[in-house]
Parts: structure tokens; C-alpha cells; sequence
């Protein structure tokens, strides 16, 4: 007997490969299968891209839904993706810090409005395209949920789910998990699917690619300000490549990990930007800035005086942090029984942006939240963006970097 028998599961497709091979292994796999497209914009005062391809993608889905025989609709949720992910986006940057809309998506509206969305038309589950596992631990006759890294290591994308809830994953499945992309798209062009060769989307979720600074412009009033060279004797951390001795005291670790901040008296003026809150810790590109002997990147913005701080390199001492710190409400462990009490720490690996290879660190918990202390100096830790710690291929916990 087939593991769906008699299991109904609606897909997210969103009219690229990876949905429509997950749709059609889960039919194979014996579930009642239903394809839910979601629309999440379509609104005018705001243009996220001059293309429009969210029409084109759910005629993908739908076309493939067809070919599979499976039912198929759309499902409008604009107004819910404005308010729980585009107003967050421009809040994020307005506070002069780096958001990750794609971790929001899948927490705010694939897992939540989406899921409650399949719950209605009687769903069991809901799948998604996403390049990870799910695997069960059960103990007492209770059943606890991993979140696993998915066996393509160049697509893992675990760690844009880094928020998910023990029960939005009890009511989860990713069908391609344990497929690699050419896997994927073999398995496509066998069936002669329309999204077999279809790029992979870039951009945010079920929307589209968007171009930040112009959609940021959009909210964000461009304002002219000064960019300020910091030179490398000036930086705030001077990086030998090792961490203090800690010993879990809290006034080292809050040392280690707070965020560095400069004045304009730090530097010398070398030009003007159209906006700080446009920008983001780490980055090089859009400063359009030329004439020094190694390219400026961005070590420090500050909104309020709508100033911009860079450095000479990417070996500048001010891109370097020992660590960073996760205000306690902002704490997410998707193994809820792992979680550590405070006064405690643990080792994991851990990555603070996507497609990072994972570092080993020391968490350690406190009254006030979490402390993450890398064995080796980081570069480009931005407020707002998610840490994320692993065990091993288990990802469990997140936090929003403060």
C-alpha cells in the first residue's frame, strides 16, 4: 500500500520545477494530491518588479497540474503578504537593519495563512518545493520533528525554514529532500513537464525578482549623506583570527557581541550616498565610489544621521565580530526540547545568512537571550538578518540577530 493512501496534501506550486516534481511524487506516493497556487501581489501603489512574473507562473502551475491530473486553484494572499512581509521589509531597512523576507514567508504565510488555507479543503498536509527532509524522533509514544538538511548540499534550503513550529511540522512534507537538482529536473523532463528547463526564481517568494534600492525607493525617501572611510587602525576589533578566553562572564560576552558603531570623527569623508537605510553591513556594490586601492565595503550604517561607514577591503578589521547576541524574545528553537536553560551553553554549528558554510560556535543562554560566540572571527553580521544553529545535518534553533 502507498504512504499517501487515503492522505490528502496540498502543494504550494509555484510554477517552477521543484513544486511540480514534488506535486507529482506525492501522487506517486498514493496521496490525494491538490495544487494551491498562491498570488501574493498585486498591488499598484508599490511595484515590486517591472516584469510580471507571477502570471506566467501560475499558468506554469496550472498547466502542470493539468498534465498530472491533479484539481488546482489560486488562492489570493496580497494583502496578507503586504502587511506581514512588505511593510516588514520597509520597516527592517527604515531601522537601518537587514531583513530576511524569505524566512518571514515561509513562517508568516506558506505556513500559517497557506496552511490554514489547506486545512480547509481537508488537507492532512502541505508540501512545498524546498530542498530539505523532515525526520520523526519518537519517545514515550511522543513523536518530535526534525528539520533536516536536504541531501542536495549546494540547494539545502533548511535554513529558510529555521522558524517552523513543531506543529507546522508535523503537518509538513518535502517530497524532494532527498533528490538532488538534476535529479529533480531529470525526473521533469521524463514527464515532459512545461517547468522542466525553467530557470530557478530568484528574488522573493512566489513573487518574483525584485530590485531592491527602487523598490525601497519606493517608501523609503532617498536622502543625500556622507560616506565615511574608517581606516583599519580605527576599527573597533582587531582581528587576530582568535576569540577571548570567555569563561562564561556576561560583560565579555556582551563585549564580544555588541555591534560596533562609528561618527563621522572616526574618518575622513570620501562621498555621498542617496539614503542609508538602502544599505547593508558587508555590502560593496551600489556604493559607486571609485579611487582607492581596494574596494570600500560597508561596516557600519547609521540611519538617525543618515550616514554610511566603510573600509578599505574585505580584510577590513570593521567587517570582523566575535559574535552576536539574540534578544530573548526573539529565541526560536524548532526542537522546542532542546532548548537551553539560562545560565547554560552548547556547542553547534552555525550560519548567519544562506548559502554560508557552517561555522562551529558556543551558545550561551542568559536571562536577557542568546549569546553566540564563533570559534573564529565573523564577517558581516547584520542586524535583522536570522542565525541559524545546527547539529549535525538537524537544524535546530534560529533568532533574529540583534
Amino acid at each position: 500500500m502507498n504512504q499517501g493512501t487515503g492522505k490528502r496534501v496540498v502543494v504550494g506550486m509555484s510554477g517552477g520545477v521543484d513544486s511540480s516534481v514534488a506535486a507529482y511524487l506525492l501522487k506517486e506516493q498514493g496521496y490525494d494530491v491538490i495544487g494551491l497556487f498562491m498570488k501574493n501581489w498585486h498591488d499598484d501603489s508599490v511595484t515590486i518588479s517591472k516584469e510580471c512574473p507571477w502570471l506566467e507562473d501560475s499558468h506554469d502551475a496550472m498547466i502542470v497540474a493539468q498534465k498530472l491530473g491533479i484539481p488546482f486553484q489560486a488562492i489570493d494572499l496580497s494583502k496578507e503578504y503586504k502587511e506581514r512581509i512588505v511593510d516588514y521589509m520597509f520597516a527592517e531597512y527604515q531601522a537601518g537593519r537587514t531583513p530576511n523576507p524569505d524566512v518571514l514567508c515561509n513562517r508568516e504565510i506558506k505556513f500559517d495563512i497557506f496552511l490554514k488555507a489547506a486545512l480547509k479543503l481537508k488537507a492532512d498536509f502541505i508540501a512545498t518545493g524546498h530542498y530539505c527532509r523532515k525526520g520523526t524522533i519518537e519517545k514515550d509514544g511522543k513523536v518530535t520533528y526534525q528539520l533536516l538538511s536536504g541531501k542536495d548540499q549546494n540547494k539545502d534550503q533548511s535554513y529558510f525554514l529555521c522558524q517552523l513550529t513543531q506543529d507546522q511540522l508535523s503537518r509538513a512534507l518535502f517530497p524532494i529532500g532527498e533528490l538532488t537538482k538534476p535529479e529533480v529536473r531529470t525526473i521533469a523532463r521524463e514527464l515532459d513537464l512545461v517547468t522542466a528547463d525553467k530557470k530557478d526564481s530568484q528574488g522573493l517568494c512566489f513573487i518574483g525578482k525584485v530590485r531592491l534600492p527602487e523598490f525601497l525607493q519606493q517608501k523609503l525617501t532617498p536622502k543625500k549623506g556622507e560616506v565615511i572611510e574608517i581606516p583599519p587602525d580605527a576599527a573597533m576589533f582587531e582581528n587576530t583570527g582568535e576569540v577571548p578566553s570567555i569563561n562564561g562572564d556576561l560583560h565579555v560576552l556582551k563585549t564580544l557581541t555588541e555591534p560596533f558603531h562609528y561618527s563621522a570623527s572616526d574618518g575622513a569623508v570620501v562621498g555621498e550616498h542617496n539614503g542609508a537605510h538602502y544599505y547593508t553591513i558587508g555590502q560593496r556594490k551600489g556604493l559607486n565610489i571609485g579611487g582607492t586601492p581596494k574596494p570600500l565595503f560597508i561596516i557600519d550604517t547609521d540611519t538617525e544621521e543618515n550616514t554610511i561607514f566603510t573600509g578599505q577591503g574585505e580584510d577590513h578589521p570593521g567587517l570582523f565580530r566575535s559574535g552576536l547576541f539574540i534578544k530573548a524574545d526573539d529565541v526560536h528553537w524548532v526542537r522546542s526540547d532542546r532548548a537551553l536553560e539560562a545560565g547554560t551553553d552548547e556547542r553547534y554549528q552555525v550560519r548567519i545568512r544562506y548559502r554560508q558554510d557552517l561555522e562551529p560556535a558556543t551558545l550561551y543562554a542568559r536571562e536577557d537571550g542568546m549569546y553566540i560566540i564563533f570559534d573564529k572571527p565573523q564577517k558581516a553580521i547584520a542586524r535583522g538578518q536570522f542565525a541559524v544553529w545546527y547539529d549535525g545535518d538537524e537544524l535546530v534553533g534560529s533568532g533574529v540577530i540583534s
